[in-house]
């Protein structure tokens, strides 16, 4: 009897609720909730860095490229050259130049005084060096001036890679490690101007034994 009871209270309480309340609970318990998008994060482009600038004798060797005439090259000798050949070519500037100041100065002076070797060595400067004993002993200077270049050949590329007459990328043309008197400079823009005025110096002190050894040569005589 109880039973019977209970069912017709059940089914009494279902008569009350309506279809539109049924539908939406079925939907709500059968749909689908999609999970958000999220949102993509924008970045900014960045520009590529510009390529590296190539080696170039006027920008990265300036020492020498002075007025009136700048970057003087009319037989085009540094066109397709590479760094470590230009370095070659300033080395062997720089130590000609070294050579022929040394060499002006001595010219000069031993003309007028030569103390060396009793003093009786009076010749002409170009001659100079016949008239002593060192002529006969040629040898022993050749092998004192090899004992000063060989130091030179550590600062080059190996030839039996293919690297013939090239220097090292890291070398600096000239750089003896030699300033006992403490002259070279600190500052970038004083040492690039003593390296102008000891190439242009270098430059001009060739160029003047040059015609002094012309001049005496042609006169036979002492040109001072």
């Amino acid at each position: 009897m109880q039973k019977i009871v209970l069912a017709l209270a059940a089914a009494s309480a279902s008569a009350f609720v309506g279809p539109a309340a049924t539908r939406l609970a079925t939907k709500i318990n059968t749909a689908t909730i999609e999970p958000e998008t999220p949102e993509e994060e924008v970045v900014a482009e960045v520009a590529a860095p510009p390529a590296p600038r190539a080696w170039a004798i006027e920008q990265d060797m300036r020492a020498g490229i002075t007025g009136p005439f700048g970057f003087f090259d009319p037989l085009s000798l540094s066109a397709g050259k590479s760094e470590q050949r230009l370095k070659y070519f300033r080395e062997a500037e720089l130590k000609h130049a070294r050579v022929a100041m040394l060499a002006a100065a001595g010219f000069l002076v031993a003309e007028n005084f030569h103390p060396l070797f009793g003093g009786a060595i009076d010749v002409p400067s170009y001659v100079a060096y016949q008239q002593t004993p060192l002529q006969t002993f040629w040898p022993v200077v050749v092998l004192y001036v090899g004992i000063v270049e060989v130091f030179s050949v550590f600062t080059f590329e190996s030839p039996f890679e293919g690297n013939l007459w090239t220097l090292k990328s890291d070398r600096v043309p000239g750089d003896f490690e030699f300033d006992p008197a403490g002259l070279y400079p600190e500052d970038a823009a004083e040492q690039l101007d003593m390296q102008n005025k000891e190439l242009n110096n270098g430059r001009l002190a060739m160029i003047a034994m040059a015609g002094m050894v012309a001049q005496e040569l042609a006169s036979g005589a002492k040109l001072f």
